[in-house]
């Protein structure tokens, strides 16, 4: 026992140092190819794999009139290529033991893929087919879309799979982020092949996208690969631009209430405006949400789960976009307790703006988001990932090698100045998935209240 207690000291005093340690993002080259693709290469020894990362303007944004067009074209960059069937394709992956996904958010597209360093040539040849030459046959999107109607009934089961549809359709409206990432059983009915063509011809551009290679290579050798490879991705320059305008701030408190006739908890958002990624308070916002409801410990958490028993769970977050975005709590709980489980997610939201951040609280969030925050970037497939969002949201190494200085120099003041800045205290919007008949006379008092079925087609 005292030879592990002082092997446990020695371990504590090990993580303290590497803590303390400041984190700075390896060296990196970025360049551009003659079509326009700008290159990110990273280098990566300590483990013979290599990831891959591709970023494209190809997100829900774009979908304009047909719901869920953006992801059922990402998806469908798998469905086959001119040289390989689907089934070809997989079984290709499947035999080098790596993995190669495609994925639309909100405002982007993209690949992602890891595979071992000596099936680089197999691998990259791979991924320029699915992203410079699908095929999109007919027949597999007819069996996907089959699969996609039945989906699209199966996630409103669950509330907690749904509700940022609802409330990003709800509070953003006309406004591009209103375009949810999931498509509605009337749009993909009436999706034909030739609009996931027409999509993927008029948004994948190599002018407007970006690859990141991090692993286990020689950067002379990889830029000559991907030089080879992708000079075919011509592409007609970049996609026409989209008017994405400051989100308008809210006038008034309102309350979407989506009616599930048979749920016996309600499931809840309460949000408001949230700030970009690139926005230079990114990081302090951050610490100060880790108090609020970004760790297990915050006060949202103390308040609705360990002090008063009302949930699981309860947590607040921003989804930060190229453009403005999101703030939300979200938490769920039973049906007869869902006014007692806002008013003290309220109670415990507005301490920010009447109570404030004491020092002893904000040093120990200062401390854990230290803490958390070099894991995110330890694996080949973090960094790729992190080059492409570089590329995306306009932000540079800075962001990765001042993250300890920001966070060291965040004072009391300014981390209260900051609550009140980019946390939104008044006009909230609430959206709700329970039971009408049993929460709505109660939810009506929290703003201008909306209705709406679950099982009517859409959010």
């Amino acid at each position: 026992m005292k030879k592990l207690s002082i092997f446990c000291c020695l371990l504590l005093m090990c993580l303290q140092v590497m803590a303390q340690e400041e984190f700075k993002l390896p060296a990196y080259e970025k360049f551009q190819l003659k079509n326009g693709l700008t290159v990110y290469l990273m280098e990566q020894h300590e483990v013979p794999l290599i990831s891959v990362s591709v970023v494209t303007p190809a997100g829900a944004v774009r979908n304009g009139e047909q719901p869920g067009l953006a992801d059922i074209t990402a998806d469908a960059l798998r469905y086959g290529t001119e040289n390989y069937t689907k089934a070809q394709l997989e079984e290709a992956i499947d035999f080098m033991g790596a993995s190669l996904y495609t994925s639309a958010g909100k405002e982007t597209a993209g690949l992602s893929a890891t595979f071992a360093a000596k099936d680089s040539e197999k691998a990259l040849e791979l991924i320029k087919e699915v992203l410079v030459k699908p095929a999109f046959p007919e027949e597999e999107w007819e069996k996907a879309q089959t699969r996609l109607l039945a989906q699209l009934d199966q996630q409103k089961e669950s509330p907690r799979a749904v509700i940022h549809d609802y409330y990003d359709s709800f509070v953003f409206d006309e406004h591009p982020y209103g375009n949810t990432d999931s498509g509605t059983k009337a749009s993909v009915k009436n999706i034909e092949v030739e609009d996931i063509r027409s999509f993927y011809e008029e948004n994948y551009h190599p002018a407007a996208s970006a690859i990141a290679v991090v692993g286990d290579f020689k950067k002379a050798e990889m830029k000559k690969k991907l030089q080879k490879l992708f000079k075919d991705w011509k592409g007609k320059g970049k996609p026409e631009s989209i008017n994405i305008a400051e989100v308008p701030e809210p006038e008034k408190p309102r309350v979407l209430l989506v009616n599930k006739p048979d749920a016996r908890e309600t499931t809840f958002l309460i949000g408001g405006p949230g700030i970009s990624r690139n926005n230079e308070d990114f990081v302090p916002a951050q610490v100060v949400n880790t108090i609020l409801g970004g760790r297990f410990t915050s006060w949202l958490n103390d308040e609705l789960r360990v002090n008063s028993g009302l949930t699981y769970g309860a947590r607040s977050a921003f989804d930060a976009y190229k453009k403005d975005g999101k703030f939300v709590i979200s938490t769920f709980t039973k049906n007869e307790s869902t006014e007692e489980a806002i008013d003290l997610a309220l109670k415990t939201y507005h301490r920010l703006h009447e109570q404030g951040i004491d020092a002893k609280t904000l040093e120990s969030a200062k401390n854990y988001v230290k803490g958390q925050y070099p894991p995110r970037y330890e694996t080949a497939g973090e960094l790729a990932s992190l080059l492409t969002s570089m590329y995306f949201y306009d932000f540079d190494e800075s962001f990765i090698n001042n993250f300890q200085e920001k966070v060291d120099a965040l004072d009391v003041e300014t981390a209260n100045a900051v609550a009140k800045e980019y946390f939104p205290a008044e006009n909230l919007q609430f959206v709700l998935i329970g039971k009408a008949e049993e929460i709505k006379d109660e939810v009506k008092k929290y703003g201008e209240l909306t209705e709406k079925e679950i099982s009517a087609d859409g959010f």
